[in-house]
């Protein structure tokens, strides 16, 4: 029965360490420190190559473009480029009249679907300037994002920085309520990886820098692309931080089932990276640190709670509180169909939307971790669709 207890305390206290332990931690060594002291001035800024990878964007993607050369930033330092995946709808049509208008932007079509990372891979090697920006879209700049976000890279052990993602339309019903909450959390704990070490465990995607001599090229058929360029970079010896002011505006999804395929994707991407990756994990210093405390163990979470659940199961019948615990966890899959139910008649819980968006995150990341395992042939999806 001892096996059984460890089998069932230690998980527990690897998942309390990392959701709780270690951001309280982090933000007690934050106190009152910068990230970076060394950033450009306004008038120095240096030119910059800003990447998008589009699929049937006709929706967004003039906005887009207007937002990026409506920004302060001057559009004598910029070059854009859109990579269309093969699109079918006014995505080019849009994309060629605004080319008119701005001389520094430029449009390569994609006859067969490529998939994301495949079009960034490509646009990269068109580029000419030093720093690269790759964003969504979907994902919109207010007038001091880009100087926001380039400024750091005036200190050249800076590889590569993370806007802040502010989502839209989020309602206190539906899949946005507890994917806010999650990633109000995120956004403090990356931030403070930055500060303390420089050592921030991936940007959000939607919008985010990097020094083009820190780039690598994504393998073809991975999910996720942003944490491996981020890992690459940390890996070569430079730092990865986030800037709070640097914001960008992305519209969220109210579906559930279409927020939880994009965290299936995520998950298999996350366990493709944490499979070339894994060697970080025995280096020393924060990298390693940074990695197990935040990423790991939260990718290893849907393990952890089977372990706990039937490790609980069988210590239920010898010990009370393992009886108490049981039957707690199971109260908590309860939970999940009430919510739907409450859902339905018009009441609304913010907690029990926490849990039930923190259980079907940890199922989507078990199916992830059995995809990655299975193998992925292919990085082409279809963009979520949002508001």
């Amino acid at each position: 029965m001892i096996i059984a207890q460890l089998i069932f305390w230690i998980p527990l206290a690897a998942l309390f360490y990392s959701y709780l332990v270690y951001p309280v931690l982090l933000n007690f060594l934050a106190r009152n420190k910068e990230s970076n002291k060394t950033v450009y001035s306004f008038e120095e800024l240096p030119p910059l190559s800003i990447l998008i990878a589009a699929h049937n964007e006709e929706h967004v993607i003039e906005e887009k473009l207007r937002s990026i050369f409506g920004s302060h930033y001057s559009n004598d330092k910029l070059e854009v480029f859109v990579g269309s995946d093969a699109s079918i709808d006014r995505t080019d049509e849009i994309v060629e009249s605004l080319g008119k208008e701005y001389g520094n932007l430029h449009l390569e079509k994609f006859t067969s679907r490529t998939g994301k990372i495949n079009i960034i891979n490509k646009l990269v090697s068109l580029s000419t300037n030093p720093i690269i920006v790759i964003t969504d879209a979907n994902v919109m700049f207010n007038e001091e994002t880009l100087h926001e976000l380039v400024k750091h890279f005036a200190n050249k052990q800076i590889a590569l920085v993370d806007s802040h993602m502010m989502h839209k339309g989020s309602h206190k019903t539906g899949a946005s309520s507890g994917e806010s909450f999650y990633v109000r959390q995120e956004v403090k704990t990356k931030n403070h990886e930055g500060v303390l070490w420089g050592t921030m465990m991936g940007p959000f995607g939607g919008c985010y820098a990097v020094r083009k001599e820190y780039f690598h090229n994504v393998p073809g058929n991975f999910l996720v692309d942003d944490f491996y360029i981020n890992m690459k970079a940390l890996e070569m010896g430079g730092k990865a931080i986030s800037e709070l002011n640097a914001e960008v505006y992305e519209d969220v999804s109210h579906k559930p089932k279409v927020e939880f395929n994009r965290k299936v994707r995520i998950a298999t991407g996350s366990f493709q990276n944490l499979f070339v990756f894994f060697k970080l994990l025995f280096r020393p210093g924060a990298i390693g640190f940074s990695f197990f405390s935040h990423k790991v163990i939260r990718w290893l979470g849907p393990v952890f709670f089977l372990c706990m659940f039937f490790s609980s199961c069988v210590l239920a019948y010898e010990y009370p509180l393992f009886a108490y615990i049981f039957w707690i966890e199971i109260l908590m899959l309860i939970i999940i169909p009430i919510d739907y139910l409450f859902y339905i008649i018009g009441i609304h819980f913010k907690v029990i939307h926490i849990l039930r968006y923190f259980f079907f995150t940890n199922l989507a990341v078990f199916i992830g971790m059995l995809k990655a395992i299975g193998g992925v042939s292919s990085s082409v999806w279809e963009p979520t669709k949002r508001q």
